[in-house]
C-alpha cells in the first residue's frame, strides 16, 4: 500500500484526512470576496509580447477582445489579470450557452413576483387602488448590463465561451457594443410617472436608472472567449480586437511553473515538463494539468509516484484521440 494514500479502501474507519497537505494555491477556498477574483492566478499570469500588444491595443480603441485558443491555455485568467493590474475592480462574468440571449446579460425582470406581490398587497389592503410595488426590486442588471452602467473607472466583463451561442448572439451584441447604451423596456413605460428607478446590479451594487435608459459613461474592457469551435460573422470580427492564445513553449511552461509553485524546479518537474510537451505533439493538453502534476511532486516522494506512472493519472488527454 502506497504510503501517500489517504483514502485506502479498507473499509475501516481512520483520521489519516489530517495528512493531506495544503492544497494547490488555485484550489484554496476562503470566505474572503477576493477569492472570486482569482488573486493567484491573476498576479502569477505569464503574457507573452503579442498578448500585451494586443490587450493594449483594445485598451486604446475602446473595443472589445476577441481570445481564442484551446482549453487551458489563460483565455479567462486573462481577464482576471487585467482588472488585477489596473484596478478595475471584481471581473463580470458573463457565462454563455446555446440557450444565452442578450436580455441575459442586460437584464431579469421577476414579472410574476412583481404581479403576485400587488395581488397580495391588494388583498390584505382589500383596495384595487393599491400602488403597485417598487418595480426597481424585481429587475436585476446582468454581467452585460452592469459593465455598461455609468462607473468611474471601466468595468471588466469576461463573456466567457462565446462560442457555444446561438448563431444570433454575437450579431445582436454589435448594437450594445457600438452604442455603449440598452432600454430596459419595463423602466422606459413608467418613466413618465417614475423617471428614476434603482435597481440591483450584478456584483450586489445599488444603480440608478433614468427614464429607463442606461448608458455608460466609461467603455467596458470586454474579454470574449472562444475555443476556435465557430466562426464569426465579418461584421461582429471588424468591431474585435482579435487575439490568439497559443500553447506555451518549454520555457514558458517553466516560467509559469515556477510562478504558481515557487522557483525552484527539481528534475522530477523538469521530466514532467518534458513529458507534457511530447505528450502534447498527439492530444490536447491544459498548462493546468502540468500544474497539478509538479504540485503532486511536491508532496509525493518519487518511489512512491515515479514521473511516467504521475503522467499516466493527471497528463491525459482532453478529448479522445481518433
Amino acid at each position: 500500500m502506497s504510503e501517500w494514500w489517504i483514502f485506502q479502501g479498507t473499509g475501516g474507519t481512520h483520521d489519516g484526512i489530517e495528512r493531506l497537505p495544503a492544497p494547490p494555491p488555485w484550489r484554496t477556498f476562503t470566505d474572503s470576496d477576493d477569492r472570486a477574483q482569482r488573486p493567484d492566478q491573476a498576479r502569477t499570469y505569464q503574457p507573452d509580447q503579442e498578448t500585451l500588444e494586443l490587450v493594449n491595443t483594445a485598451l486604446f480603441l475602446r473595443r472589445p477582445l476577441l481570445v481564442t485558443g484551446q482549453p487551458g491555455v489563460g483565455k479567462s485568467t486573462l481577464a482576471y489579470a487585467i482588472a488585477h493590474e489596473l484596478k478595475l475592480g471584481p471581473v463580470l462574468r458573463w457565462p454563455v450557452t446555446s440557450r444565452t440571449t442578450v436580455r441575459d446579460g442586460l437584464y431579469n425582470y421577476d414579472a410574476i413576483g412583481r404581479i403576485e406581490e400587488h395581488s397580495l398587497r391588494t388583498a390584505s389592503r382589500h383596495d384595487a387602488t393599491s400602488e403597485p410595488a417598487d418595480v426597481g426590486r424585481f429587475l436585476r442588471l446582468g454581467p452585460l448590463g452592469t459593465a455598461l452602467a455609468p462607473t468611474e473607472r471601466e468595468r471588466v466583463l469576461l463573456v466567457d465561451e462565446i462560442d457555444k451561442s446561438d448563431i444570433d448572439l454575437p450579431n445582436d451584441l454589435l448594437d450594445v457594443f457600438e452604442e455603449g447604451e440598452y432600454q430596459i423596456p419595463e423602466l422606459s413605460r413608467i418613466a413618465d410617472s417614475v423617471p428614476n428607478v434603482v435597481v440591483s446590479s450584478s456584483d450586489g451594487q445599488r444603480i440608478t436608472v433614468a427614464q429607463g435608459l442606461v448608458r455608460c459613461t466609461r467603455f467596458p474592457f470586454v474579454v470574449l472567449t472562444s475555443n476556435g469551435e465557430r466562426d464569426f460573422p465579418p461584421a461582429f470580427l471588424r468591431r474585435c480586437v482579435r487575439l490568439e492564445l497559443r500553447p506555451p513553449d518549454k520555457d514558458r511552461l517553466a516560467d509559469i511553473v515556477r510562478a504558481h509553485l515557487g522557483p525552484d524546479l527539481d528534475s522530477r518537474a523538469g521530466q514532467l515538463i518534458q513529458t507534457f510537451l511530447a505528450r502534447r505533439e498527439h492530444g490536447e493538453l491544459a498548462t493546468d494539468q502540468l500544474l497539478n502534476a509538479v504540485y503532486l511532486t511536491r508532496h509525493v516522494p518519487g518511489e512512491q509516484l515515479d514521473p511516467d506512472r504521475l503522467a499516466d493519472l493527471v497528463l491525459r488527454y482532453l478529448s479522445e484521440l481518433s
